[in-house]
């Protein structure tokens, strides 16, 4: 069946299914927006007890419960200033070296670090032998995404792309898909390195926030750009700070350069993770604690 889900999402208007669910989801009436939260939670089992507002009567819409606060100390940022945590709830779909420019999307299935992040070769240079880990977020899960590391934001660019699903069945059989579809990149300077953390878009997923930004909305087609950044908002970001939201879930792809990090070893392929896990850690000649 998974071919046919695939020629599904080839031939489906994906554009303006993602248009209506976004309209479905901003529905302030309050029978309708309490039917869908109510519903949403008896599915997918969601773990109200760490929900931070009132369910469902301070959720002004369904997205405003898709995209909920938790409730402080839901989620336990790994200490150490070396350590790194992982940037939210999900799945480890991938994770390891990237080969040169190539990034691992599944088995047989690559991308290159230019087609993900659209950068000049300067800045995707960088990132060529380094690390990258990709977080599938489900529909049940958190979907808030968290500095991995302290650092500095130095950029955030929005790269317009198409929306297919990100799911297994679509990673598996469709090339490319991680740097085909929607994607807002965060730029963050750490120790003098840029790291680089990928919110992939998808289907139902028609748009992203970030606190720098507000609400970005899928374009579809054009060149990457350089997003302006709120000046109010201060750029220095600690580990476990917020970096931005899906409305509706998708992935994040986190990539750093040569030699920064290395990951924890015990770590394994498809194994739930928690914002603040930890990922791996920096290596010791970067580290300022390094004697």
């Amino acid at each position: 069946m998974a071919w046919l889900f695939i020629k599904l999402q080839q031939s489906l208007p994906k554009k303006l299914i993602t248009k209506i669910i976004f309209f479905l989801a901003r529905i302030k009436v309050k029978v309708i927006k309490d039917f869908l939260i109510k519903n949403f939670i008896s599915i997918y089992s969601i773990n109200t007890d760490e929900v931070l507002k009132k369910i469902p009567d301070d959720f002004i819409t369904f997205n405003d419960f898709f995209i909920r606060e938790l409730k402080p100390n839901s989620r336990t940022i790994i200490s150490g200033e070396d350590n790194i945590c992982s940037p939210a709830d999900g799945k480890l779909t991938m994770f390891g070296k990237i080969n040169n420019e190539t990034i691992l999307q599944a088995k047989n299935k690559t991308y290159s670090i230019e087609d993900l992040l659209q950068e000049n070769k300067t800045v995707t240079e960088s990132f060529y032998d380094g690390i990258f880990a990709t977080i599938y977020l489900a529909p049940y899960n958190y979907h808030r995404v968290h500095s991995p590391i302290e650092g500095e934001i130095t950029g955030i660019s929005h790269i317009p792309g198409t929306l297919f699903s990100v799911n297994e069945v679509t990673t598996n059989n469709i090339p490319k898909v991680l740097a085909r579809n929607e994607r807002v990149v965060c730029h963050i300077r750490v120790r003098d390195r840029q790291v680089a953390i990928v919110f992939v878009g998808a289907l139902n997923v028609g748009s992203i926030s970030t606190p720098w930004t507000g609400l970005i909305k899928p374009i579809g087609k054009g060149a990457a750009r350089d997003l302006i950044l709120d000046k109010n908002v201060n750029k220095k970001v600690n580990k476990g700070d917020l970096l931005g939201w899906f409305n509706m879930g998708s992935t994040v792809v986190s990539v750093f350069p040569k030699g920064l990090i290395s990951l924890k070893e015990n770590i394994k392929k498809d194994q739930k993770i928690h914002m603040g896990d930890c990922l791996g850690s920096i290596n010791e000649e970067i580290s300022p604690n390094a004697k």
